[in-house]
């Protein structure tokens, strides 16, 4: 591996512990338990970034048909029920746990997409992770603002006591900048390095993320013998 792949790989882990400090931060410590708000919040962001970055010439989106958007819906939906039960996971579970159960369900989301693989025709298919990308958070967003109306939250986050502080507007902007740059940087790490590579890359950025955490006060993470063998 040259030196800019590992300076790549490197940059990954930094935005991977960053993303999920900030998450953590939100989440937990600041107690903002409203995860339709708080992704969908990122999500907005995030496509609004990927937007103009694209129009700086940053990064390239081509265009897709409709065909190829419409087959993405499914993947889009699964997108977001990930990106929620992780929010509301997160918000609960000590870092370190949260990996442990993070990778049992990659385990889990392996086989079924094992199982489910269909190659699609060609005019359904999108031509980079930047466009699927793309449809992921501009159907989040759409979806979440409307979960937020029916569900409650919105009228509930409006009521939250530190709203208007300094620590939250800091803590919410860093999540959703941090959570772009990882998914820039998770992008560019697979078109670089093998399948194999990159997981090993992951693997080290969770216990990046994991060990650091137990030295944070802000965290104050205590595991139990038997959850730290975990």
């Amino acid at each position: 591996m040259n030196i800019a792949r590992v300076i790549l790989a490197l940059v990954f882990c930094t935005f991977f512990t960053a993303s999920y400090f900030t998450n953590k931060y939100v989440l937990s410590i600041l107690k903002f338990t409203f995860p339709t708000i708080f992704q969908g919040w990122q999500t907005s962001t995030g496509a609004l970034l990927l937007l103009v970055t694209w129009k700086l010439g940053l990064v390239e989106i081509n265009g897709f048909s409709r065909s190829a958007a419409f087959s993405q819906l499914p993947g889009s939906f699964l997108f977001i029920g990930n990106i929620y039960a992780g929010s509301k996971a997160l918000s609960l579970l000590p870092i370190p746990f949260f990996f442990v159960l993070q990778n049992v369900s990659e385990v889990f989301a392996f086989f079924i997409v094992t199982v489910t693989h269909r190659e699609k025709p060609p005019w359904m298919k999108l031509l980079s992770d930047l466009e699927e990308q793309f449809i992921n958070y501009v159907t989040s967003s759409l979806l979440l603002a409307s979960l937020a109306y029916t569900t409650g939250d919105l009228s509930g986050a409006l009521d939250f006591p530190l709203l208007t502080t300094y620590s939250f507007h800091t803590g919410c902007l860093g999540s959703a900048i941090f959570s772009f740059c990882l998914m820039l940087a998770t992008v560019k790490l697979k078109g670089s390095l093998s399948q194999e590579h990159c997981g090993i890359w992951f693997f080290l950025a969770k216990i990046l993320a994991s060990g650091l955490s137990l030295f944070l006060s802000t965290f104050n993470t205590v595991l139990s013998p038997m959850t730290l063998c975990w």
